[in-house]
């Protein structure tokens, strides 16, 4: 960072200024434009669309990122009304969700009659699910989501229904996610209704408005992948409305009399008096910008960085947060010889010694996937559990992946993988652990005692699309309620 600067004007000002163009900047930015802001999108890498982005080979359509998302706020229908996208939703045919067991995949049960002949589960935890709904609420805050499954519906159901639910989600350890930050859904049917089953049916009898029934759960993608999604939006706002390829973005509060100090205590003096001051390198350039609202979607890592006005000692809640690496590799094959599995996909328990977590059948779920006769299988690896498996080769990952497609999954021999695309992510999965509530205290405290900051990304409010969506559409919320008073 440069010090004792002194800046006339800066470049341009804006009324909103996001860091960051994965979904839920881009979420944000929507919303704000479509209340008649002005925004404009700082990206550090050369394309729009964060973790987001889709590939078409030949008929094959698959992701590096996101596979799917689930329509569990009404958020997520109105971005893709915003963005003029269509909404994919699943073949309703394929209903089946896998689990790992005893060397072969088992359907988990959707229904009573399932639940009481599965061998997933011990015949003591199915009588003791009976029970559930008289069972006493928990007391501490901070458990973990396995002792609250222990509790309330026996090892079983953890270790067969909620563990690798977690795997296939966080790429996490059911031991140190924390239920109120990594499921707080779950936790409040506890806290609020004293019970997962009476309270899903109370819930479920709790009227609804128009904009709520919007609300299917069901898994969501786009045509020709998530990026659509993401592309539809790029071209509603402009391009004019993005920088990117930038380089050592800082941001700095501003006061009345139009005076910045950096971390070393240097003045920045602009002769407008904006809240926020922000610089960054663009084509070699040094730029600086102002703004009346910045919103941050980054991940944790880079706020130490991205806001050097904050104590460094502060800021140890960012960078204390662990993130899951996961490795995500497509599988496609032109002719499954009449083997394609009708299923969502299947997960597999941390405690089965195998380096993956999960499997997904998107050609099964989706017309448009695969070509005819053909089938795309995507395989994630890796997690907590099993982070060495980034460091391997791609020869090391061809191998498990073998195991994968004609062990695990049974496939014959004959069947012939025709390609295979590895995508390693080393910060793909914030853990929402203990120290997560330090976190979410201080981000409240930050935007409290700086005016006009958002401090968005998954880091806070949730991972899943669903959550990024809702989150971006808030922050704008919040913004132009602020505006419209300013």
């Amino acid at each position: 960072m440069t010090n004792n600067i002194n800046i006339t004007t800066p470049e341009k000002h804006y009324q909103v200024i996001v860091i960051g163009a994965g979904i839920t900047g881009l979420s944000t930015a929507i919303n704000l434009r479509k209340e008649g802001l002005d925004v404009h999108i700082l990206e550090q890498k050369d394309r729009i669309g964060g973790q987001i982005a889709s590939f078409k080979e030949g008929e094959f359509v698959f992701e590096s990122g996101p596979n799917t998302g689930v329509v569990n706020c009404p958020e997520v229908i109105e971005l893709f009304d915003l963005s003029d996208t269509k909404l994919l939703t699943p073949n309703p045919n394929v209903k089946k969700r896998l689990i790992w067991k005893d060397k072969r995949f088992h359907q988990l049960p959707s229904n009573m009659y399932q639940g009481f002949t599965t061998s997933l589960f011990t015949w003591k935890d199915k009588f003791r699910i009976l029970g559930e709904p008289w069972r006493k609420r928990g007391e501490n805050p901070d458990e973990s989501v396995a002792d609250l499954v222990r509790r309330r519906l026996g090892k079983s159901f953890l270790d067969y229904a909620v563990n690798p639910f977690l795997s296939g989600v966080y790429a996490g350890n059911a031991e140190t996610l924390i239920t109120r930050y990594a499921l707080p859904k779950l936790y409040n049917l506890e806290q609020d209704y004293g019970s997962f089953i009476g309270g899903a049916i109370k819930k479920g009898r709790e009227p609804k408005s128009e904009r709520d029934k919007k609300v299917t759960k069901e898994i969501f993608s786009a045509p020709d992948g998530l990026q659509t999604l993401t592309d539809n939006i790029a071209h509603k706002l402009g391009r004019e409305s993005f920088t990117l390829g930038t380089k050592d973005c800082h941001i700095w509060p501003i006061n009345k009399k139009g005076n910045s100090k950096d971390t070393q205590g240097e003045n920045h003096t602009v002769m407008a008096s904006p809240k926020w001051l922000i610089s960054y390198i663009a084509e070699g350039q040094t730029h600086y910008i102002s703004a009346d609202y910045v919103v941050t979607t980054t991940g944790a890592y880079e706020l130490k960085t991205l806001l050097p006005f904050i104590n460094k000692e502060a800021i140890e809640s960012f960078n204390s947060l662990r993130y899951a690496p996961v490795m995500q590799v497509a599988i496609s094959i032109s002719d499954i010889k009449g083997h394609g599995p009708l299923s969502y996909g299947g997960l597999i328990p941390s405690h089965s010694g195998e380096s993956t977590l999960g499997i997904l059948f998107p050609s099964s779920c989706y017309l448009g996937k695969a070509p005819a006769g053909g089938a795309l299988f995507t395989a994630f690896l890796g997690g907590v559990h099993h982070p060495e498996v980034l460091k391997m080769s791609d020869k090391q990952i061809e191998k498990i992946i073998d195991h994968d497609i004609y062990e695990m999954l049974n496939l014959p021999k004959e069947i012939t993988i025709d390609a295979l695309h590895i995508f390693r992510h080393d910060k793909a999965i914030p853990q929402y652990e203990i120290n997560s509530g330090e976190r979410f205290e201080f981000i409240h405290q930050l935007e409290k005692n700086y005016q006009g900051l958002y401090l968005g990304g998954n880091m806070i409010d949730g991972i899943g699309l669903a959550d990024r969506i809702k989150q971006g559409t808030t922050i704008a919320k919040k913004i132009i309620k602020s505006s419209s008073f300013s």
